[in-house]
């Protein structure tokens, strides 16, 4: 029963992650410059 409980609990905050991390990129999204920033950057590796 404990193994079924920590599966579980491992798969919700994996989820939570994942659901964090997408907020974060569509938060980027907002802002243009930032973008611009990193692509810039990316460029400039090249």
């Amino acid at each position: 029963m404990n193994s079924t409980r920590t599966t579980l609990l491992l798969r919700a905050t994996a989820w939570g992650a994942v659901v964090l991390a997408s907020l974060g990129v569509l938060l980027l999204y907002t802002r243009p410059d930032f973008l611009v920033m990193v692509a810039d950057q990316v460029w400039a590796c090249f």
